[in-house]
C-alpha cells in the first residue's frame, strides 16, 4: 500500500470522546495520524483538503462471517412441517446449505459486495471469523488458504482493513469425535490453521491494512488439547484470539453436562485468557463470569442485530458495565451492515428489558447514550483487530468517515447532537466518504453480486 503525507480540514471531528471544531488533521506516509489540531486558523488549514461534513473515526467490525451475506433475507420464513419451532439450530441448517455450495470465486464476489457495504456503514476494519476452508466435496484445496485469500482479495479490492481469523473446527459437539457431513468444509487442525496464517501473511506482506489472528469456533467444536495448542501459538506470535461462547442456552447446558462447568467458567479455568482474547456473544453469563473476563483483560464482542435475528437473547450490558468491561461490536451474519444500527439495537434491547431510557449513558456515567456506546465500541477495536485503531488520536491508524450533513436525519440538528441523531434517528445518515489509513475506500462494489446470487439460488 503506497501512501504519502497529507492534510485534511474537518469542520467538526470526534476527538477524545467529544466534538472538536475546525480541526486540522495530518496523516503520515505510513497511514497514521500525525497531527490533530482543533481551532485551526484559516491560514493553517489553507492547503488542506476540506472534508464536507462531520468526521468520525472508523469502527472495527469485530465479528464477520462474510459468506452469510449470501443468505440475508432468505431465512426469514418459518419452516413448514418442522417438528420444532424455528430457532438458532434450524437457522444453522439453512446456513450450512449455503456454506456447502460457495466457490472461492463466489466468496470473493460476496465479500467484495459486503465489504463495500460495511465501509458505507462506517466500518473500516473487519475481523473475519473464517471457517470455510475446504473444497465443496470436503477435500483440502491445493493451497490451504484458497478460501482465505478470496477474502483478502475482496478487502484489497474495496480498501477495507481486514483481520483474518482462520478458525479451528474439529468436531460437531462435545460428545463427538468428528464433524457432521454438512460440516466437512470446516475441517481443520492447529497445523492447518497455522499454514493458512503463514500463507496469508506471505500474500499480504507490505499491506498494513491486512493482518491475522486465530479463532476457536467454540468449546464444543475443539478438544481442550487442540485449543491449548493453537492458542499457545497465537500467544507466541502475539496474535488476537477469538471464540464463539455462551451464545445459546443449549450450548451452556451441553457444556455443563460434559464438563461440569459453564462455557465461560470453563474457559477462564482452563485457558490462558488475557487481553488478546475476544469472547464473541457471551449472551448468557453470570456476574462472576463477567468479572472474570474483565479481570483477565479480555474483551467481549457483541452482535446485537444477529443476536436479535437468531433469538439468542439480550447481552447483560448493566452487569458488564458494572465491572468496567471492554467490548466491541460485530455484524456477524450481516442482517444489518451499519454500526449505528448495531448500537441502536444494543441500547433498545436494554430499554425493552429494563423499561427505562438512556441506559448506556447511565451505566457508563455519561449524558449521551450514543457517545457512551460509540466510545465503548471504539475502545474494544484494538483488542479485536490487533491494529492501532483507537479513534482520532496520535499514532493511531488514520481511519475516518465523513458524514453527509444533508442527510435527512441530520437536517437542523445542532452540531453537538449529530452523533445522537446518527445513532437514534432514521432513515440512517449517509457517509459521503470513508478513509482507511488515510486512503479513500470504495463504498460501492464493482463485483458481480446479483449474477452470483442468481447462480447460487436461481432467483
Amino acid at each position: 500500500m503506497k501512501s504519502e503525507a497529507k492534510h485534511f480540514f474537518a469542520p467538526q471531528a470526534w476527538v477524545a470522546g467529544a466534538w472538536a471544531y475546525d480541526v486540522l488533521l495530518g496523516v503520515a506516509a505510513d497511514g497514521s495520524w500525525s497531527q490533530i489540531q482543533p481551532n485551526a486558523t484559516e491560514q493553517q488549514r489553507a492547503a488542506a483538503t476540506r472534508l464536507n461534513g462531520p468526521v468520525l473515526p472508523g469502527v472495527v467490525n469485530a465479528h464477520s462471517h462474510a459468506f452469510q451475506r449470501a443468505i440475508v433475507g432468505l431465512t426469514e420464513r418459518r419452516s413448514t412441517g418442522a417438528a420444532l419451532a424455528d430457532d438458532f439450530w434450524s437457522w444453522r441448517d439453512r446456513m450450512y446449505a449455503a456454506a456447502n455450495c460457495i466457490t472461492p470465486e463466489q466468496l470473493e464476489t460476496i465479500a467484495s459486495q459486503l465489504y463495500a457495504e460495511l465501509l458505507a456503514g462506517g466500518y473500516t476494519q473487519v475481523c473475519e471469523f473464517h471457517y470455510l476452508h475446504n473444497a465443496i466435496a470436503g477435500s483440502p484445496y491445493a493451497k490451504a488458504a484458497e478460501m482465505s485469500l478470496a477474502l483478502v482479495r475482496a478487502a484489497q479490492r474495496t480498501g477495507m482493513g481486514l483481520t483474518l481469523l482462520p478458525t479451528l473446527y474439529m468436531r460437531a459437539g462435545f460428545a463427538d469425535s468428528g464433524l457432521r457431513h454438512d460440516q466437512r468444509r470446516f475441517a481443520s487442525t492447529p497445523d492447518s490453521i497455522v499454514r493458512i496464517i503463514e500463507e496469508v501473511q506471505r500474500h499480504a506482506a507490505g499491506d498494513a491494512r491486512i493482518n491475522v489472528g486465530v479463532a476457536i469456533h467454540s468449546l464444543r467444536a475443539v478438544s481442550p488439547a487442540a485449543l491449548k495448542e493453537l492458542t499457545a501459538y497465537a500467544h507466541s506470535a502475539a496474535l488476537p484470539v477469538h471464540i464463539h461462547i455462551a451464545e445459546q442456552t443449549q450450548e451452556v447446558d451441553d457444556c455443563l453436562v460434559h464438563t461440569g462447568q459453564r462455557p465461560i467458567e470453563w474457559l477462564l479455568n482452563h485457558a490462558d485468557v488475557d487481553r488478546r482474547w475476544n469472547l464473541v456473544h457471551a449472551t448468557h453469563t453470570t456476574p462472576d463470569e463477567l468479572w472474570g473476563v474483565q479481570a483477565r483483560g479480555a474483551s467481549i464482542v457483541i452482535c446485537p442485530a444477529t443476536e436479535a435475528n437468531l433469538g439468542d437473547g439480550v447481552f447483560d450490558l448493566p452487569g458488564y458495565a458494572k465491572v468496567h468491561g471492554t467490548w466491541s461490536i460485530g455484524s456477524d451474519s450481516h442482517v444489518t451492515r451499519r454500526w449505528s444500527e448495531e448500537l441502536r439495537l444494543l441500547e433498545y434491547g436494554q430499554r425493552l428489558t429494563q423499561r427505562k431510557r438512556n441506559r448506556a449513558a447511565e451505566l457508563m456515567g455519561q449524558t449521551s447514550s450514543a457517545a457512551a456506546l460509540f466510545d465503548a465500541a471504539l475502545g474494544g477495536g484494538h483488542a479485536a483487530s490487533g491494529q492501532a485503531l483507537g479513534g482520532i488520536a496520535m499514532g493511531q491508524r488514520a481511519d475516518f468517515c465523513v458524514l453527509d450533513a444533508q442527510s435527512p436525519a441530520l437536517l437542523g440538528v445542532p452540531a453537538d447532537h449529530v452523533l445522537d441523531a446518527l445513532v437514534f434517528s432514521s432513515p440512517d445518515a449517509r457517509f459521503d466518504a470513508v478513509y482507511v489509513a488515510g486512503q479513500a475506500a470504495q463504498l460501492h462494489s464493482d463485483a458481480h453480486f446479483a449474477p452470483t446470487m442468481h447462480a447460487l439460488w436461481g432467483g
